[in-house]
């Protein structure tokens, strides 16, 4: 047997996202902390703390796209011509 039964998303296991009534109690729980987070995010940003920043411009101006330098040293054929 291989497990599958026991991955996630399959009948009867908790997985994959949350239910949208999970979602709206989380935001219902986290909203008086709102205040203090974006305190603790404002003393972060004013001492230069770069994951502060980071976070802030991440979540500003949205994460910049990830880029990945893919070369070849030799050359190869895409296709087998045999």
């Amino acid at each position: 047997m291989d497990g599958r039964t026991n991955n996630k998303g399959t009948k009867g296991n908790k997985g994959g996202r949350p239910s949208k009534s999970e979602e709206v109690k989380m935001i219902e729980r986290l909203t008086p902390l709102e205040p203090k987070a974006f305190k603790a995010l404002e003393k972060g940003v004013e001492e230069g703390n770069f994951k502060y920043v980071q976070m802030f411009y991440n979540y500003y101006a949205g994460k910049p796209k990830e880029t990945k330098d893919i070369s070849i040293t030799s050359e190869q054929p895409l296709f087998d011509l045999d």
